[in-house]
């Protein structure tokens, strides 16, 4: 094997590596629902501060994203990227082991490391992966999704061998690996291509530009709902006399159905004229899933299935939508921190909200109902985001 081909060999394991880096974005987060009832009790906190503990990493999503455009160009991605994950590590210790005040920061800690990977892993992707954007965006979302499944699914397990904080401290180790593997990264990374200047596209603002708010919208209320899903989903199960290991069997399930979700709904995506059978198809099973938890909770199983496919062909959708209304790398990068900024403090009022209703009403039925109601908007959101902007020629 020739020199240059050793090289080209070892920059495209490089760049497979980022996908690596998906697997690290979510299982601190997703752990955390099955655990809820262990750690109110431990901890003393009710519907209403679990709540807002499960909305915390989103509030910090939504802060810190718009920063990590900063962050990037002092640092560079790569290594951005790199220090976000020893920053994970190191929150998940905290999380779990300073006590009352360490759950709460390290929860802050944690959410304001993701946000480094979720604004700048995609901006990687399209850089790398250029000529197959929504397909690799399908395989990041399936790595996202299947280190999240795998998290709710050993939960309860972990914890019962142990606790809860070691339950939710073993991601940090999984976080210190990857970064070890992303070492080469850093001297090997390729720079962001230079973009031709084009006299046709004028420099507006991603803030100023209706199209981005539309996929911002979106973005958010995916986000929502997943987070309810994720957060939520255990309790509801718990009040209508399911087990603790269902219930984390079931959110499982949600999570890897999602992986499916995101495999598949690309060759909706494929128009480059217009995303919106995509965008739509995505949307209606998280409406389907979230009325037959309101009326028909007994099959929770079906719902959870319905659900994940849903959200995980959302998340994809959302993402390439980013991608290809980002006219260039910059602005890609600044649509990225915009949508995930907004959007996620949007979906950081998801959590708390439901269990604010579920603590003010003790039922679930005014919760669900204000969720399905917001699932419906997102599908009218994604029709219109989702649609053809070009003129005509």
């Amino acid at each position: 094997m020739t020199t240059g081909a050793v090289t080209a060999r070892r920059s495209s394991l490089i760049a497979a590596s980022v996908f690596l880096v998906a697997l690290c974005l979510r299982p601190a987060i997703t752990a955390v629902g099955p655990l809820l009832p262990q750690i109110g009790l431990d901890e003393g906190l009710g519907e209403g501060a679990l709540g807002v503990l499960g909305a915390l990493p989103l509030v910090a999503f939504g802060l810190a994203s718009p920063l990590v455009h900063r962050l990037s160009k002092w640092l560079g991605m790569e290594r951005a990227v790199f220090v976000s994950l020893l920053v994970l590590a190191a929150g998940s210790v905290l999380r779990s082991y300073t006590g009352s005040v360490g759950l709460w920061l390290g929860t802050l800690v944690i959410g304001a490391s993701i946000a480094v990977g979720n604004v700048l892993v995609p901006v990687l992707i399209k850089r790398d992966y250029a000529g197959h954007v929504s397909r690799a965006m399908s395989i990041y979302t399936a790595f996202i999704t299947g280190g999240a499944a795998l998290a709710s699914a050993i939960a309860v397990p972990v914890a019962a061998g142990s606790n809860w904080r070691l339950a939710l401290a073993i991601w940090g180790g999984l976080a210190l690996v990857v970064a070890l593997i992303r070492i080469p990264a850093h001297s090997s990374s390729a720079p962001l291509p230079a973009e031709p200047a084009d006299d046709n596209t004028p420099l507006v603002s991603v803030w100023r530009q209706p199209m981005a708010w539309l996929v911002t919208a979106y973005m958010g209320l995916q986000s929502t709902s997943f987070y309810v899903f994720v957060t939520w989903l255990p309790t509801i199960e718990l009040s209508h006399g399911f087990s603790e290991q269902a219930a984390g069997i079931h959110l499982f399930l949600f999570q890897g159905f999602g992986l499916v979700g995101g495999l598949a709904i690309p060759w909706l995506m494929r128009n480059p004229r217009s995303q919106r059978a995509g965008a739509v198809t995505a949307s209606i099973p998280i409406v389907v899933a979230l009325l037959g938890l309101l009326l028909a909770p007994k099959l929770v199983i079906a719902w959870a299935i319905i659900g994940g496919l849903g959200q995980g062909a959302a998340l994809v959708a959302a993402l390439s939508l980013i991608s290809i209304r980002g006219r260039s790398h910059h602005e890609t990068t600044q649509l990225s921190g915009m949508a995930q900024s907004i959007g996620y403090l949007l979906a950081a009022t998801g959590p708390a909200l439901a269990g604010y209703l579920t603590e003010l009403t003790t039922t679930w039925t005014t919760t669900l109902i204000v969720f399905t109601t917001l699932a419906t908007l997102q599908i009218l959101i994604g029709a219109t985001a989702g649609q053809d902007t070009r003129p005509t020629p």
